[in-house]
């Protein structure tokens, strides 16, 4: 059963305050993913030692690793990543807008992949929203609309995942929920899935959304002495499969929901 993670890393600086992407690629190691997506990434930046961090963690994880700079400072960078043990092509990455009455906020972007398991094609799309609710919400439109979620070529099951900056009550939940299924609500049982702060998570602002061909069979926030010191956000983590769903047919990912 493939599993997939979402996890905002916090640069690799931990609730210590310690630089330790060794730390985080453990966090992640001990979950077992197939497909890993990452944000908040150093690449090249003297803060964090010039380290390339997708790059360190995909190796020390055996997976294929994207990148996508949604922040350039000359040469240094920082943004996303999307890691992966499954055949993958890169399909499309770019920025997402922003808001024009608050041109200083932080650039962002989204990054997505078509990964292959068992024979069957799986879009996968890993973001990370501002924090300016106008902003988020422009982002999330431009998300389900035709240069994402609607683009031609994002056919088959697909998988949105990432830091939204939005709880469930947001109007950028309603926006994405109206395209596809939230993942937490298509599980059989209910485990805890809020994120943030991993101290003391209460929070559910990381998320997974997916369409008809998911089938969800878990998810879940791990918390432990680990992930509650390597970053500021837990992981949050889904099992799921991927089956074959007639065109016409009923909607076979949404029968699932259990209220």
């Amino acid at each position: 059963m493939p599993r997939i993670v979402t996890y905002n890393v916090h640069r690799c600086v931990g609730n210590d305050r310690q630089l330790n992407v060794a730390r985080v690629a453990e966090v992640l190691a001990r979950l077992e993913p197939d497909i890993v997506a990452l944000q908040e990434l150093d690449v090249g930046r003297a803060r964090t030692n010039n380290v390339d961090q997708a790059r360190e963690i995909a190796q020390r994880l055996d997976m294929a690793c994207h990148f996508h700079a949604a922040m350039r400072v000359e040469t240094e960078l920082y943004g996303d990543a999307i890691l992966t043990a499954f055949p993958e092509r890169l399909m499309q990455n770019g920025p997402l807008p922003g808001y024009s009455r608050l041109p200083q906020l932080e650039p962002r972007g989204a990054l997505w992949l078509e990964v292959t398991i068992d024979g069957r094609a799986v879009q996968v799309i890993n973001t990370h929203l501002g924090l300016v609710p106008r902003e988020q919400q422009h982002q999330a439109a431009c998300l389900a609309g035709p240069a994402w979620l609607e683009h031609p070529r994002c056919t088959g099951p697909k998988i949105l995942l990432g830091d939204f900056n939005a709880t469930g009550t947001s109007v950028v939940y309603r926006t994405l929920t109206a395209k596809l299924e939230p993942a937490r609500r298509l599980a059989p049982t209910r485990q805890p899935t809020s994120t943030f702060p991993s101290q003391l998570p209460v929070l559910r602002i990381d998320h997974l959304f997916v369409s008809r061909g998911i089938v969800v069979r878990d998810i879940f926030a791990p918390f432990d002495p680990l992930t509650r010191i390597a970053s500021d956000h837990l992981p949050l983590v889904m099992d799921f499969d991927v089956i074959e769903v007639e065109t016409s047919g009923p909607d076979l990912t949404g029968s699932a929901v259990s209220a």
